[in-house]
């Protein structure tokens, strides 16, 4: 029962994560695909603490430095946060690299045609960037998923810490974190079965 919680909780707060980090990424891979002034050097400053910041490390943070001043945080706030802020990180580099890449013939193409950025984004630039980015996006949700025991730090109960529990409780932690190890699997095949079948629709959608 205290592993499934868990892997409700470990669930539940990684897509909360990714719910938040996905978008956010895009946004601010848009920041500096722009190169828009002091904003782009904001985000890539952003980025780069970020992705050099273990997890554990960011979740401390964000637990004890928001009340020291003046903003009361719960333990699952600060998980979702901290997932959030890690995960953006991480996407805005897959999303800038899909940018990055894109043909600048489309996006002239499109400012020939009277095409606003807003529309060129929505109709070209988009739904070929996404196709493009899936792979690695679904890659960095898994790593996020795997790395979530980190939110255990400050008292969240996930899969692992569940694990600790039963293991302390029972004096015998091979069972409890082969389960975890097996409900781990299982998440992330589900989210990579996922991907497969997105890339199916995708594939069958633009072949014509």
């Amino acid at each position: 029962m205290a592993l499934a919680q868990g892997a409700v909780a470990t669930v539940l707060l990684s897509l909360a994560g990714i719910a938040v980090g996905v978008p956010a990424g895009l946004v601010f891979a848009l920041i500096r695909w722009a190169k828009i002034p002091i904003l782009a050097q904001i985000v890539a400053a952003y980025v780069s603490v970020i992705r050099a910041t273990p997890l554990v490390t960011l979740v401390l943070l964000i637990f004890f430095a928001l009340p020291g001043i003046g903003i009361p945080v719960d333990p699952i706030p600060a998980a979702i946060i901290s997932l959030s802020l890690n995960t953006a990180a991480f996407n805005c580099e897959i999303w800038r690299s899909a940018l990055n890449d894109f043909p600048k013939a489309q996006v002239e193409a499109a400012e020939a045609t009277g095409m606003s950025p807003v529309v060129a984004f929505r109709y070209i630039i988009f739904p070929q960037i996404w196709r493009i980015s899936l792979p690695a996006l679904v890659n960095e949700i898994t790593l996020l998923i795997k790395n979530s025991p980190a939110v255990a730090i400050v008292g969240v109960v996930d899969i692992t810490r569940a694990a600790v529990r039963i293991g302390a409780q029972t004096y015998d932690p091979l069972p409890p974190f082969l389960i975890a190890t097996v409900m781990y699997a299982v998440i992330v095949f589900v989210f990579v079965k996922a991907q497969a079948s997105i890339e199916t629709a995708m594939t069958r959608k633009f072949d014509f």
